[in-house]
């Protein structure tokens, strides 16, 4: 194994120490007879029972059960990353503790994987990703909430170039040349955020939320937090159309929530990320993002979404893009434990050459809290795979994606699981790309080791 990958392993390895926490707050929540306070809203594997006895594997959706969320009156089942929504059947699980008056919320993922990924621009690498996220939640008398939330991630040790992942593009390892055929790392700090909301009435509410970093009003929840996909080690390729604002240096966004109904608008930094992904950036607010949602039932959540951004590719810092995204997400229940949900999502990137589009079908299956199969299909538009003379935008391809993998938990602690999956892709490039790929249909594939606490 790579030295970078024994040393992420090591740092994110500390997760472990709240295993013993998770034990005595278990016994705790058991012997109060309460329900817990709502678990961080990102975290967790197994769907919510029907009812909440004194565990915190998720909150009942239904009324009169549910944990309201930090943003209004709410099941938190509801919230995913960032402000964006999931369907009310959504789940969530985490450690959570009362200090003093703020519940405390945390959960642990970190993923060992080995990714192989086949022809002459393929590779083989072994590297740690995940994430840790703690939330801290404080409610007030007159109804207001306060939240803080920070997160990060094991993601800069795998070095700047990333991990190998075929017809995957965007960002930089050095500040001057693309990443192409590999997937970026994420930066140290994904989320130090914090929010306000305030309910107008037993069915409305007004909210702000700003991070540094933290993610804008727009797109789908962020793949790593999205259900149908947080199990499969690998980023989709259509990540910078849909949802690579997950971290921005820098946002502010106001929100409405009617009933089921939330209209928000987001002015935030446009530039990605830098190819440091250990320090905190400048907040220049130059871009803007508006997002409608609906979540017309417990088992739908839809959005469809805007954003103006400035700038966002550093090697292309004269250009601008405009984007445009809309999403279906769906959730059900398969008995106590079991789930499946599925995402089905378009985005559309628009600057000084021509419009791209960019689909995604994804969905994952549990029917209990030891099995997960999981697949995902996408289509893009990109102009990255071959770049231009200078390292400029080259010809625009139209490429695709399938991969389908399978996950085994076994509960090694009252909140900690240890898994063993793997997944397979096909990759589709025209003819032109071929000679350049070693087939029309060159093959990847990962094997992984993940550690969850929830």
């Amino acid at each position: 194994m790579p030295t970078r990958s024994l040393a992420a392993l090591c740092a994110g390895a500390s997760v472990l120490v709240l295993i013993p926490a998770a034990q005595a707050q278990d016994a705790h929540d058991h012997h109060d007879g309460h329900q817990p306070p709502a678990a961080d809203p990102h975290a967790g594997h197994v769907m919510p029972a029907p009812e909440v006895h004194g565990d915190d594997h998720g909150a009942d959706p239904s009324p009169g059960h549910a944990m309201t969320s930090a943003y209004g009156p709410w099941s938190m089942n509801r919230d995913a990353s960032g402000t964006s929504w999931q369907p009310d059947m959504g789940r969530h699980g985490g450690i959570h503790h009362q200090a003093g008056d703020w519940m405390v919320m945390t959960h642990a993922t970190l993923n060992l994987v080995h990714s192989d990924q086949g022809g002459p621009r393929g590779d083989d690498d072994t590297f740690v990703a995940g994430m840790l996220m703690t939330t801290g939640r404080r409610d007030f008398a007159d109804g207001s909430k306060l939240t803080l939330r920070g997160m990060i991630s094991p993601d800069p040790w795998m070095g700047g170039e990333g991990y190998p992942l075929l017809l995957a593009a965007g960002e930089t390892a050095d500040g001057v040349t693309p990443l192409v055929d590999r997937q970026h790392p994420h930066d140290l700090f994904m989320e130090l955020s914090a929010s306000y909301s305030r309910a107008l009435s037993d069915d409305s509410s007004v909210f702000a939320y700003v991070g540094l970093p933290g993610e804008p009003a727009f797109g789908p929840p962020a793949f790593m937090h999205r259900m149908s996909a947080m199990d499969s080690p690998e980023a989709p390729i259509t990540h910078h159309w849909l949802d690579s604002t997950h971290i921005v240096f820098g946002v502010a966004t106001l929100g409405y929530v009617q009933n089921d109904w939330k209209v928000e608008v987001s002015s935030f930094r446009g530039r990605e990320p830098d190819q440091d992904r250990f320090d905190i950036e400048e907040p220049d607010l130059d871009s803007v993002a508006v997002r409608l949602s609906w979540n017309p039932s417990p088992e739908w959540s839809l959005q469809a979404s805007w954003a103006d951004v400035a700038a966002p590719e550093q090697l292309h810092p004269d250009d601008d893009e405009t984007k445009w995204s809309a999403s279906a997400i769906h959730a059900r229940r398969i008995g106590a434990n079991g789930w499946w949900s599925s995402t089905a999502a378009w985005g559309r990137r628009e600057g000084d050459h021509d419009a791209k589009d960019a689909w995604l079908l994804e969905s994952a299956f549990s029917p209990d809290d030891r099995w997960t199969v999981f697949a995902r299909a996408e289509r893009i538009d990109s102009d990255e795979l071959v770049p231009g003379h200078g390292g400029h935008h080259g010809e625009t391809f139209t490429v695709s994606k399938a991969s389908v993998g399978v996950l085994r938990d076994w509960r090694v602690a009252p909140r900690a699981r240890l898994g063993v999956g793997a997944l397979y892709a096909v990759n589709d490039v025209p003819g032109d790309l071929a000679p350049l790929y070693g087939d029309d249909r060159p093959t990847g594939s990962m094997v992984f080791l993940r550690l969850k606490i929830d």
